[in-house]
């Protein structure tokens, strides 16, 4: 299905509809990795309605947990046209970890994945120790005992990193081992095999 027609389609929610949730999509600007907006006009503020629910759950629980804080989402759904370009920019860095081969599929293009960080009362971003999109160890969550150890990240951006993966552990996702912002909802392979993919 081409994202052009998603607004049509049952499956989808929009990520305005979800309570307790903020939503600044970095690849409909400048502040990414490549450094412009790769969105343009296509709408990419959706995701599937299984994921939408599963937000709308970390969110009710980070509201209990931490009242005042919400979820930022900094991207859902990503169409598979734009994900290429993502794994073009990065050939020959030697940073393609970072960047599902479209050749798979990601998750990401279903609208059952999402990129997400905390932000406090006052609409600021709470200090995970590296920045969104930021291709380093230290955005590592299986390095932060590593990274604690020796002084690379504080207790206070370990603590911030727990809470977010806390909420959206809450809400049904799972992390990965080498984005702190990244988080999938049910089996990758499940979801290549029996979602739509969104192009």
């Amino acid at each position: 299905m081409r994202c052009e027609d998603i607004d049509a389609h049952p499956d989808f929610e929009r990520l305005s509809s979800i309570p307790g949730v903020a939503v600044d999509l970095r690849y409909a600007g400048p502040r990414n990795f490549v450094g412009r907006d790769l969105y343009g006009t296509l709408d990419c503020a959706w995701l599937h309605q299984l994921a939408a629910a599963a937000l709308a759950r970390a969110a009710a629980w980070l509201a209990v947990d931490a009242p005042g804080h919400r979820v930022l989402v900094l991207d859902a759904l990503r169409p598979h046209r734009v994900q290429v370009r993502l794994w073009d920019h990065l050939e020959g860095t030697g940073l393609r970890q970072y960047v599902a081969d479209p050749a798979l599929g990601s998750i990401h293009s279903f609208g059952m994945a999402l990129d997400a960080t905390l932000i406090d009362a006052e609409g600021c971003e709470l200090d995970m120790g590296s920045g969104f999109d930021e291709m380093n160890e230290r955005s590592h969550p299986q390095l932060e005992a590593v990274h604690l150890a020796s002084g690379a990240l504080s207790p206070a951006q370990v603590r911030n990193r727990e809470r977010l993966r806390s909420a959206m552990s809450a809400g049904g996702f799972n992390g990965i081992a080498n984005e702190w912002w990244h988080f999938d909802l049910l089996d990758r392979a499940h979801v290549r095999r029996h979602f739509l993919r969104v192009d």
